[in-house]
């Protein structure tokens, strides 16, 4: 009997989770949703006081949103989103708002939008645990990035996400993975050790 590879579990676990989110995020009615997302940003907006740029992501379909979070950022506070300038281009952020598609079709802020460093990123995830240890959709776009940006000092990450998303057992990271400072959901503040 072949004992399944680490690459092979991470990729079943990223399976069964894209899944699960899925069907989560699609069975709720909008009303439901938007109470959900509001509830993150009164759980996450405290932590941002001493915050100058907040980085976000424009959400898919399924993930939670963070523009709840973003629309409430207090005086002097700036967002980001990211951007790419193609596929196999480095992730940097850029001032928001989103307004023309990324090389993926998502929406990213014009190429025209002041290039940001922030001190706070918003993550998104499609699984993680209590220890921060987060799995994304496989392209290390983040890592690569949160690598980059830490090189010229200290970012507090935070990986929000529906509570289910949230793993029991711990996950296995890899060694390039930059570990969650913390982690909400609509339900709750994990901070990771």
């Amino acid at each position: 009997m072949a004992v399944p590879s680490h690459t092979s579990t991470k990729s079943a676990i990223r399976a069964a989770a894209l899944a699960e989110r899925r069907a989560f995020a699609r069975s709720l009615a909008p009303g439901l949703r938007a109470e959900l997302e509001a509830k993150l940003a009164r759980i996450v907006l405290p932590r941002l006081i001493g915050a100058r740029i907040v980085a976000a992501y424009h959400p898919l379909k399924d993930e939670i949103s963070p523009y709840p979070i973003l629309d409430l950022l207090g005086a002097g506070q700036r967002s980001a989103l990211p951007w790419f300038l193609h596929r196999d281009s480095q992730m940097i952020f850029r001032e928001a708002p989103a307004e023309e598609p990324s090389p993926w079709g998502v929406l990213q802020p014009p190429a025209s939008a002041e290039a940001l460093a922030p001190d706070t990123v918003l993550v998104p995830l499609v699984a993680a645990d209590r220890h921060g240890s987060r799995i994304g959709h496989g392209k290390g776009h983040y890592d690569r990035a949160l690598s980059h940006l830490r090189e010229g000092g200290p970012v507090f990450t935070i990986g929000i996400a529906w509570e289910q998303q949230i793993q029991a057992e711990t996950l296995a990271p890899d060694p390039w993975d930059v570990p969650l400072d913390a982690i909400a959901t609509p339900a709750e503040w994990i901070i990771c050790k």
